[in-house]
């Protein structure tokens, strides 16, 4: 069986979604589980809702609206007859985000945003497995929160691997056309759970390993993975072939083309990922897998924006030791700091972090009770992975170096604008 998963920019309006249908016709999609994301930037529309869900309750409904009318337009580009069961279906999840609004009492930000933001992925791939039905390409449409089971960490859920297998094992059947959900899972109450920013390829790989897939394909507006974020990163070159060690060192170090979870379970069972263009699927794009050499072998840049430095040493000049390191993490487990680089001496201890939860507040509060604490946030993180001196001087241009950290494959510069 096939695994192939599309994002967000990839059905962003009804030529896109068209597109996918040519995709499936020019590669074939016998035997094929299709993982869609939520259409275009739909994900950051619903987030929206949810601002104002909590703090500004007049716009709930002009916000819901805005992500109503931006589907509508889509359905109409697609079906010429408002009856067709599209709009109908469609409608059904708005009304259900409706009741769920007035329903609900849990003042948990993150509970909320679970049960609100997935509506992204069921309304698109209701929207898709209907077209591909209506010109011809048959289909059936799967609730991937029937399938994917996972603890109740909301926002960043844990797989129930055995219970996940058992499910998806048992309900999909591989002769058909399958098309689901990307970043969503329930636990055990059957709420939905979500797995992270970015978790639809992590979808595509579980739904990969469960099955024992031929290869997990991941289709994407690049010709594959990229030695730099063309955005951040002028020249950015094609990597044609990578291992899966590789991969999973770039995709730790933050590369936003693979997400960090996607590459173990794939790993496990020799599951090849080839990332490929949406816009030339005749290209081979890149391929991941076993014990094969990085080609081309260059440098590979990775940028995380809007980072936090925390730098501690203690009140009384005393070491830092074991006694506090265990400290700091414990705080920066507790208040969900995501650790992107460390570095400590005999008295200082400095930590790069995500404030995805936006509790940097609290930790920093916790942390002046036992240490002299300096704080800088909006610094830039940048890993260089097969590093040269000379792509290390062209980083450094213009930015004040606030950390540096090497090994033999690796450097991390944490800096800020020269002021």
């Amino acid at each position: 069986m096939k695994i192939f998963k599309f994002g967000g920019a990839s059905i962003k309006d009804a030529t896109g979604i068209k597109n996918v249908a040519t995709v499936l016709q020019k590669v074939g999609y016998k035997n094929t589980l299709v993982v869609v994301s939520a259409m275009g930037k739909t994900t950051n529309a619903l987030e929206i809702v949810i601002k104002n869900y909590f703090e500004n309750k007049p716009q709930l409904q002009s916000a819901i609206q805005k992500v109503k009318n931006y589907h509508n337009d889509i359905l109409w580009d697609l079906f010429s007859d408002e009856s067709h069961e599209a709009f109908k279906k469609t409608n059904f999840f708005f009304n259900e985000l409706d009741v769920f609004f007035k329903r609900n009492k849990s003042p948990d930000y993150n509970f909320v945003y679970d049960q609100v933001i997935g509506y992204g992925e069921l309304i698109s791939t209701t929207i898709i497995s209907e077209y591909l039905n209506y010109i011809g390409i048959k289909n059936i449409w799967m609730d991937v929160r029937e399938q994917i089971k996972t603890d109740p960490y909301y926002r960043k859920a844990n797989v129930d691997w055995d219970a996940t297998q058992s499910l998806i094992t048992s309900k999909i059947n591989r002769t058909n056309l399958n098309i689901t959900q990307g970043f969503l899972g329930s636990d055990s109450n059957n709420f939905t759970t979500t797995l992270g920013r970015e978790g639809s390829d992590y979808t595509a790989a579980i739904y990969g390993y469960c099955l024992n897939a031929q290869s997990v394909t991941i289709w994407k507006d690049v010709p594959g993975v990229l030695n730099a974020d063309p955005r951040y990163f002028e020249n950015a070159q094609l990597l044609n072939k990578i291992s899966y060690r590789e991969a999973i060192e770039l995709a730790f170090y933050g590369a936003s083309v693979i997400h960090p979870n996607t590459l173990q379970p794939l790993q496990g069972k020799e599951i090849p990922l080839y990332v490929k263009s949406f816009l030339h699927p005749e290209c081979a794009g890149t391929k991941i897998s076993k014990n094969i050499a990085l080609e081309p072998l260059i440098p590979c840049f990775i940028v995380k924006k809007d980072q936090v430095l925390i730098s501690l040493s203690s009140l009384d000049f005393s070491y830092i030791v074991e006694e506090n390191i265990s400290t700091i993490f414990n705080l920066l487990h507790i208040y969900k700091m995501k650790v992107n680089v460390i570095q400590n001496s005999a008295i200082s201890f400095s930590v790069c972090v995500d404030n995805i939860y936006n509790n940097v507040e609290k930790l920093l509060h916790h942390l002046k009770a036992k240490f002299k604490v300096n704080c800088q946030e909006n610094v830039s993180l940048y890993t260089i992975r097969h590093y040269n001196q000379n792509v290390i001087d062209q980083i450094e241009i213009g930015k004040t170096v606030l950390l540096k950290q090497l090994t033999k494959e690796t450097v991390q510069l944490v800096t800020a604008p020269i002021k």
